[in-house]
């Protein structure tokens, strides 16, 4: 037995230093546990920025097109009716030929056909130019000049992504049009830039990855959550305020604690499972809808917001009951007129956190189909927006990430960039408003 009579406090023992050097390890360990935290978390953002900063650069080529009247107008009347009739096939020797002058006048020095030469760029340019003269049919008979979308492989070309050894196997490239585009890049008629139509723009066929852009999943990911704010918000916070406010402390409401703790902890497939089999299959709502979504997201989120708004009641102290109910006011006006007021910032931020959750969510929203393949540019109203055929930015990537082509994986990883910068913008408000309001108490 140690003889601690003679000990000083300012001498220290072997079980102070014992006991220190455990607490040295103990903060060594922390410091290496934030290091390895915030170096995983560096190398994914690396990893996310460094594949899908390439999705917000595009290559562009510009090519001088003469829109002969004799194949566009053949009446010369410019009837919008009788342009019409020109479909994307006519348009498709226009630009044959323009490669063809290009050839002539010394632009591209290359034996290939000028069939072989327009492979270099989309598939949609006979569209872009068709668009054009229906949009303005006064451009017929000019030359006009055309700022065209590369195809994939010349743009993973230019981006490092495609090299010659790649292309050896490669049905839709050639060593002789990389010739060529070498040539248009010294010529400065090829160039990368900024790529608004991946942020603006609707996804594209397999033939056309250059063109697919997140515009139009945003715009049904923005329905869904419209329509989760709209029943999420008001159903939990009505449900919150019954339930720690209202409700009597009995077996039947520990019940319905304990069920809305495990439907937060219930995988969300098991929603989307819920939402095919009542909302699709039994209601008949239309399928890939954002209404849909927004029911099958609602009812995920449901119980987030439910725990995060009864934590802030509870954060609220008793005395601030007392005193409204002190000075004669009645039960429901003291949680209207002072409780929920000073709850209102925890409840901001946990449904903010809650929506930022939703969405994210993937596995539900594959269930219920909104994976399909929309290429129109966006509803018209706010009904069609709702009900009409959508996908989501969560599933168009997962979309684009399933598909071979490099360039479409490319873009899977910009989009999750977009997603990204929604999720941290909504994280961002969340905090503020947190700290904007928060009263401590």
């Amino acid at each position: 037995m140690t003889d601690t009579r003679h000990m000083s406090l300012l001498v220290r023992d072997t079980r102070t230093a014992r006991r220190n050097r455990a607490e040295t390890r103990f903060r060594i360990y922390g410091l290496a546990a934030i290091a390895i935290g915030l170096t995983m978390l560096v190398i994914l953002l690396v990893t996310i920025v460094g594949r899908g900063s390439g999705a917000f650069q595009q290559t562009y080529l510009s090519v001088p097109v003469t829109l002969i009247e004799a194949k566009l107008d053949k009446n010369g009347n410019r009837d919008p009716a009788d342009l019409k009739k020109v479909t994307t096939f006519g348009y498709g020797p226009l630009l044959r030929s323009a490669f063809e002058q290009m050839v002539d006048d010394g632009t591209i020095r290359t034996d290939l056909p000028a069939k072989k030469i327009a492979g270099i760029v989309s598939d949609g340019a006979e569209a872009q130019v068709r668009d054009a003269v229906l949009a303005d049919p006064s451009l017929i008979g000019q030359t006009v000049t055309f700022e065209f979308l590369a195809s994939g492989r010349v743009d993973g070309y230019l981006k490092g992504r495609v090299s010659r050894e790649s292309i050896a196997n490669d049905k839709n490239i050639s060593a002789e049009q990389l010739d060529i585009v070498d040539q248009l890049r010294t010529a400065g008629l090829l160039e990368k830039r900024f790529n608004l139509a991946f942020i603006t723009g609707a996804d594209a066929s397999d033939a056309r990855p250059e063109a697919a852009g997140m515009g139009v999943s945003m715009v049904g990911s923005l329905f869904m959550m419209l329509v989760v704010l709209v029943l999420a918000l008001p159903i939990g916070v009505a449900a919150s305020i019954y339930l720690e406010e209202f409700a009597p402390k009995n077996w039947i409401t520990d019940i319905i604690e304990v069920n809305i703790s495990n439907l937060a902890a219930v995988p969300s497939i098991v929603f989307g499972i819920l939402g095919l089999a009542v909302f699709i299959n039994y209601m008949h709502l239309p399928n890939s809808a954002p209404l849909v979504g927004g029911l099958v997201l609602t009812l995920m989120t449901l119980p987030t917001i439910i725990i995060s708004t009864r934590a802030s009641l509870k954060s609220v102290p008793p005395s601030i009951r007392d005193a409204a109910l002190g000075v004669g006011a009645s039960k429901m006006q003291s949680v209207f007129h002072h409780v929920l007021p000073l709850a209102a910032p925890g409840i901001l931020t946990g449904t903010i956190i809650g929506l930022a959750q939703a969405l994210g969510e993937t596995a539900p929203l594959l269930l219920i189909g909104m994976v399909g393949f929309i290429a129109s540019n966006g509803p018209d109203s706010l009904g069609e927006g709702l009900l009409s055929p959508n996908s989501a930015m969560p599933a168009q990537i997962y979309e684009w990430a399933k598909r071979a082509d490099p360039a479409f994986y490319e873009r899977a990883w910009g989009g999750i960039i977009i997603l990204l910068v929604f999720l941290i913008t909504m994280n961002a408000v969340a905090v503020l408003l947190r700290r904007r309001f928060e009263r401590r108490w």
